[in-house]
Protein backbone atom coordinates (compact mmCIF):
# COMPACT_ATOMS: atom_id res chain seq x y z
CA UNK A 1 0.00 0.00 0.00
CA UNK A 2 0.93 3.71 -0.95
CA UNK A 3 2.23 5.94 2.35
CA UNK A 4 -0.41 8.13 3.90
CA UNK A 5 -0.90 10.78 6.41
CA UNK A 6 -3.05 10.17 9.86
CA UNK A 7 -5.08 13.06 7.80
CA UNK A 8 -5.35 11.14 4.24
CA UNK A 9 -6.71 7.90 6.62
CA UNK A 10 -9.35 10.17 8.37
CA UNK A 11 -10.36 11.91 4.67
CA UNK A 12 -10.84 8.48 2.92
CA UNK A 13 -12.61 7.28 5.98
CA UNK A 14 -15.14 10.09 5.88
CA UNK A 15 -15.45 9.14 2.32
CA UNK A 16 -16.31 5.52 2.59
CA UNK A 17 -18.77 6.21 5.50
CA UNK A 18 -20.80 8.83 3.19
CA UNK A 19 -23.33 7.57 0.86
CA UNK A 20 -24.53 8.02 -2.67
CA UNK A 21 -28.35 9.80 -2.59
CA UNK A 22 -27.63 11.33 0.93
CA UNK A 23 -27.45 15.30 1.93
CA UNK A 24 -24.34 15.95 4.51
CA UNK A 25 -23.98 19.57 6.40
CA UNK A 26 -20.53 19.37 6.23
CA UNK A 27 -17.90 21.31 8.70
CA UNK A 28 -15.13 23.31 7.30
CA UNK A 29 -11.57 21.28 6.67
CA UNK A 30 -11.49 17.24 5.89
CA UNK A 31 -15.26 17.24 6.00
CA UNK A 32 -15.25 18.93 3.01
CA UNK A 33 -12.53 16.35 1.42
CA UNK A 34 -14.02 13.40 2.29
CA UNK A 35 -17.38 14.66 1.08
CA UNK A 36 -15.56 15.70 -2.46
CA UNK A 37 -14.17 12.99 -2.44
CA UNK A 38 -17.17 10.94 -2.04
CA UNK A 39 -18.81 12.56 -5.14
CA UNK A 40 -16.12 11.62 -7.32
CA UNK A 41 -15.86 7.72 -6.93
CA UNK A 42 -18.91 5.83 -5.52
CA UNK A 43 -21.67 8.97 -4.50
CA UNK A 44 -21.93 10.77 -7.60
CA UNK A 45 -25.48 12.00 -6.00
CA UNK A 46 -23.93 12.91 -2.63
CA UNK A 47 -25.36 16.80 -1.52
CA UNK A 48 -23.69 19.13 0.73
CA UNK A 49 -25.06 21.66 3.08
CA UNK A 50 -23.11 24.57 3.96
CA UNK A 51 -23.56 26.70 7.04
CA UNK A 52 -23.60 29.96 5.32
CA UNK A 53 -26.24 28.74 3.37
CA UNK A 54 -26.15 26.76 0.06
CA UNK A 55 -27.67 23.71 -0.80
CA UNK A 56 -25.73 21.20 -3.00
CA UNK A 57 -23.02 23.48 -5.00
CA UNK A 58 -21.40 22.82 -8.35
CA UNK A 59 -17.75 22.92 -6.52
CA UNK A 60 -16.15 23.23 -10.05
CA UNK A 61 -14.29 25.92 -8.98
CA UNK A 62 -12.35 24.32 -6.50
CA UNK A 63 -12.58 22.98 -2.43
CA UNK A 64 -14.01 25.60 -0.43
CA UNK A 65 -11.37 26.61 2.91
CA UNK A 66 -15.07 27.48 5.00
CA UNK A 67 -18.36 27.27 5.24
CA UNK A 68 -18.14 30.75 3.93
CA UNK A 69 -16.42 30.79 0.55
CA UNK A 70 -18.00 31.52 -2.71
CA UNK A 71 -16.55 28.89 -4.04
CA UNK A 72 -19.08 27.08 -1.62
CA UNK A 73 -22.49 28.61 -3.41
CA UNK A 74 -21.50 27.69 -6.73
CA UNK A 75 -24.36 26.93 -8.97
CA UNK A 76 -25.77 25.90 -5.67
CA UNK A 77 -29.44 24.83 -5.58
CA UNK A 78 -30.88 27.05 -2.97
CA UNK A 79 -28.77 29.92 -1.49
CA UNK A 80 -30.78 31.70 1.03
CA UNK A 81 -28.18 32.34 3.83
CA UNK A 82 -27.54 30.39 7.61
CA UNK A 83 -30.55 30.78 9.23
CA UNK A 84 -32.20 28.67 6.18
CA UNK A 85 -29.40 26.27 6.16
CA UNK A 86 -30.24 25.33 9.82
CA UNK A 87 -34.14 25.72 8.89
CA UNK A 88 -33.23 22.78 6.20
CA UNK A 89 -31.83 20.49 9.01
CA UNK A 90 -34.62 21.24 11.20
CA UNK A 91 -37.48 20.44 8.66
CA UNK A 92 -35.61 17.07 8.18
CA UNK A 93 -33.43 17.95 5.00
CA UNK A 94 -29.87 16.44 5.98
CA UNK A 95 -29.17 12.87 6.35
CA UNK A 96 -25.66 13.23 8.38
CA UNK A 97 -23.87 16.26 9.94
CA UNK A 98 -20.11 16.17 9.67
CA UNK A 99 -17.73 17.93 13.00
CA UNK A 100 -15.17 17.69 14.42
CA UNK A 101 -14.22 18.59 18.29
CA UNK A 102 -11.89 18.33 21.20
CA UNK A 103 -13.35 15.91 23.77
CA UNK A 104 -15.76 13.19 23.28
CA UNK A 105 -17.03 10.83 25.61
CA UNK A 106 -18.87 7.30 25.39
CA UNK A 107 -22.23 8.65 24.70
CA UNK A 108 -21.14 10.62 21.35
CA UNK A 109 -21.29 14.34 23.51
CA UNK A 110 -19.07 16.35 22.15
CA UNK A 111 -16.81 19.56 23.31
CA UNK A 112 -15.55 22.21 20.91
CA UNK A 113 -15.89 24.95 24.04
CA UNK A 114 -13.53 24.69 26.94
CA UNK A 115 -11.24 22.15 28.49
CA UNK A 116 -11.80 22.74 32.71
CA UNK A 117 -13.84 22.89 35.21
CA UNK A 118 -14.24 26.65 35.36
CA UNK A 119 -16.17 27.39 32.40
CA UNK A 120 -15.28 31.41 33.60
CA UNK A 121 -11.67 30.48 33.79
CA UNK A 122 -10.60 27.36 31.43
CA UNK A 123 -7.26 26.00 31.30
CA UNK A 124 -8.17 25.73 27.51
CA UNK A 125 -10.68 27.90 25.36
CA UNK A 126 -11.31 25.92 22.11
CA UNK A 127 -13.02 28.22 19.56
CA UNK A 128 -16.52 26.73 19.89
CA UNK A 129 -19.64 25.92 18.66
CA UNK A 130 -19.76 27.23 15.42
CA UNK A 131 -22.99 25.74 13.68
CA UNK A 132 -21.73 21.89 15.33
CA UNK A 133 -24.16 21.99 17.69
CA UNK A 134 -26.99 22.71 15.67
CA UNK A 135 -26.13 20.46 13.59
CA UNK A 136 -25.87 17.35 15.84
CA UNK A 137 -29.14 18.49 17.11
CA UNK A 138 -31.27 18.45 14.15
CA UNK A 139 -28.96 16.27 11.20
CA UNK A 140 -30.45 12.42 11.33
CA UNK A 141 -26.74 11.02 12.34
CA UNK A 142 -23.95 12.67 13.33
CA UNK A 143 -20.22 11.58 11.86
CA UNK A 144 -17.29 13.14 14.54
CA UNK A 145 -14.09 13.16 13.45
CA UNK A 146 -10.78 13.59 15.20
CA UNK A 147 -7.54 12.66 16.50
CA UNK A 148 -7.42 9.29 18.76
CA UNK A 149 -5.94 10.27 21.81
CA UNK A 150 -6.51 9.77 25.18
CA UNK A 151 -7.07 13.78 26.53
CA UNK A 152 -9.57 14.03 23.44
CA UNK A 153 -11.55 10.80 24.32
CA UNK A 154 -12.81 11.32 28.16
CA UNK A 155 -14.88 10.16 30.63
CA UNK A 156 -17.02 12.79 30.72
CA UNK A 157 -16.58 15.86 28.94
CA UNK A 158 -15.96 19.44 30.16
CA UNK A 159 -18.68 20.95 28.64
CA UNK A 160 -21.44 19.97 25.85
CA UNK A 161 -21.10 21.79 22.74
CA UNK A 162 -22.87 19.31 20.22
CA UNK A 163 -25.46 16.66 21.78
CA UNK A 164 -25.33 13.42 21.83
CA UNK A 165 -26.93 10.68 23.82
CA UNK A 166 -26.59 12.45 26.96
CA UNK A 167 -26.07 10.31 29.94
CA UNK A 168 -27.65 7.15 27.55
CA UNK A 169 -30.70 6.76 28.69
CA UNK A 170 -33.21 5.84 25.88
CA UNK A 171 -35.20 8.99 26.27
CA UNK A 172 -32.43 11.41 26.49
CA UNK A 173 -32.96 13.30 23.19
CA UNK A 174 -36.19 13.26 22.73
CA UNK A 175 -36.68 15.11 26.07
CA UNK A 176 -33.87 17.97 25.19
CA UNK A 177 -36.10 18.62 22.73
CA UNK A 178 -33.68 17.59 19.72
CA UNK A 179 -34.30 15.66 16.19
CA UNK A 180 -32.86 13.13 14.53
CA UNK A 181 -31.13 9.87 16.04
CA UNK A 182 -28.16 11.01 17.19
CA UNK A 183 -24.29 10.09 16.93
CA UNK A 184 -23.64 7.75 14.02
CA UNK A 185 -19.63 7.53 13.53
CA UNK A 186 -16.80 8.76 14.96
CA UNK A 187 -13.76 8.70 12.92
CA UNK A 188 -10.16 9.14 13.51
CA UNK A 189 -6.49 8.35 12.34
CA UNK A 190 -6.78 5.00 13.91
CA UNK A 191 -10.06 3.61 14.29
CA UNK A 192 -13.86 3.69 13.47
CA UNK A 193 -16.15 3.96 16.19
CA UNK A 194 -20.10 3.25 16.08
CA UNK A 195 -22.40 2.98 18.75
CA UNK A 196 -24.22 0.07 20.96
CA UNK A 197 -28.18 0.26 19.57
CA UNK A 198 -29.34 -0.96 23.53
CA UNK A 199 -26.99 1.01 25.81
CA UNK A 200 -25.59 4.02 23.40
CA UNK A 201 -22.12 3.54 24.02
CA UNK A 202 -19.26 3.81 21.89
CA UNK A 203 -18.11 0.39 19.92
CA UNK A 204 -15.21 -0.24 17.96
CA UNK A 205 -15.97 -0.94 14.51
CA UNK A 206 -12.68 -0.87 12.36
CA UNK A 207 -9.13 -0.29 13.87
CA UNK A 208 -5.84 0.47 11.41
CA UNK A 209 -4.00 -2.37 10.21
CA UNK A 210 -1.11 -3.51 12.30
CA UNK A 211 -3.01 -2.53 15.84
CA UNK A 212 -5.45 -4.52 18.27
CA UNK A 213 -8.28 -3.61 20.01
CA UNK A 214 -6.21 -3.80 23.20
CA UNK A 215 -3.91 -0.89 21.27
CA UNK A 216 -7.26 1.06 20.44
CA UNK A 217 -8.49 0.74 24.55
CA UNK A 218 -5.59 2.20 25.67
CA UNK A 219 -6.32 5.35 23.63
CA UNK A 220 -9.20 5.63 25.17
CA UNK A 221 -10.04 6.89 28.80
CA UNK A 222 -13.42 5.06 29.43
CA UNK A 223 -14.30 1.25 28.72
CA UNK A 224 -15.32 0.45 25.00
CA UNK A 225 -17.58 -2.23 24.10
CA UNK A 226 -15.31 -4.25 21.96
CA UNK A 227 -17.07 -7.15 19.30
CA UNK A 228 -15.64 -10.21 18.53
CA UNK A 229 -15.65 -8.99 14.67
CA UNK A 230 -13.56 -6.06 14.59
CA UNK A 231 -12.48 -5.11 11.12
CA UNK A 232 -9.62 -3.73 9.39
CA UNK A 233 -9.72 -0.18 8.12
CA UNK A 234 -9.53 0.67 4.58
CA UNK A 235 -6.44 1.79 3.35
CA UNK A 236 -6.36 4.56 0.79
CA UNK A 237 -4.75 3.67 -2.52
CA UNK A 238 -2.91 5.66 -4.40
CA UNK A 239 -5.69 7.17 -6.77
CA UNK A 240 -7.42 7.82 -3.72
CA UNK A 241 -4.53 9.97 -2.49
CA UNK A 242 -3.53 11.44 -5.96
CA UNK A 243 -7.86 12.67 -5.55
CA UNK A 244 -7.57 14.07 -2.09
CA UNK A 245 -4.00 15.64 -2.60
CA UNK A 246 -3.54 16.48 -6.40
CA UNK A 247 -7.46 17.28 -7.01
CA UNK A 248 -9.56 18.03 -4.09
CA UNK A 249 -6.70 19.92 -1.60
CA UNK A 250 -4.07 20.30 -3.82
CA UNK A 251 -2.09 23.11 -1.80
CA UNK A 252 -2.26 21.11 1.27
CA UNK A 253 -4.56 23.32 3.60
CA UNK A 254 -5.94 20.97 5.27
CA UNK A 255 -4.72 17.35 4.51
CA UNK A 256 -1.28 18.85 5.09
CA UNK A 257 -1.66 19.21 8.69
CA UNK A 258 -0.62 17.32 11.31
CA UNK A 259 -1.83 15.45 14.64
CA UNK A 260 0.12 17.02 17.32
CA UNK A 261 1.92 14.22 19.00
Amino acid sequence: MPEYTDMDMIAYTGSRVLEDDKIVFVGTGLPIIAAMHAQLTHAPNLYMIYEAGSLAPILDMGMPLSVGDTRAARKACFLKGLCSAFELTQRGYADYAFIGGAQIDMYGNICSTMEGTDYDKPSIRFPGSGGAGAMAANCEKTIAIMALEKRRFVEKVDFVTSIGYGDGSPDYRRNAGVAGSGPYRVITNRAVFGYDEATRRMKLLEIKPGLSPKDIQELVSFELIIPPDVKEMVEPREEDLHLMREVIDKEGYFLKKKVQK
